[in-house]
């Protein structure tokens, strides 16, 4: 599967954006979906990730509360709605499928920029 994400964008710090994350191919609802962000000088960390139903969500303690993520199977699209961002969101953030677990996702999307100005 080919995974292209956007969305990204420069916002005030307590603004909101949203993300998308179009996949190719027809497996796209056999695949966990998520979302990882890598900060300048910092490794890439994982962000939320969804299951193949979009029934349940997982989310790093630094965004759990602000971001949501969803799919949407019919369309082959995943989504995370960023609100209340803060200086410290500001990395390039990576769609991210997986079969297994998320310690080393099958495909990775380009990445889109996000970036906060306090």
């Amino acid at each position: 599967v080919q995974l292209q994400a956007s969305g990204g964008g420069l916002v005030q710090a307590g603004g909101s954006l949203r993300l998308s994350c179009v996949a190719s191919g027809r497996t796209f609802s056999t695949y966990f979906m998520g979302w990882f962000r890598q900060a300048p000088g910092k490794e890439r960390e994982f962000v939320a990730s969804i299951n193949l139903s979009g029934s349940s969500t997982y989310y790093a303690d630094s965004v759990k509360g602000r971001f949501t993520i969803s799919r949407d199977n019919a369309k082959k699209m995943l989504y995370l709605q960023m609100n209340s961002l803060k200086p410290e969101d500001t990395a390039v953030y990576y769609c991210a499928a997986t079969v297994g677990g998320w310690a080393s996702p099958d495909y990775w999307g380009q990445g889109t920029q996000v970036t906060v100005s306090s």
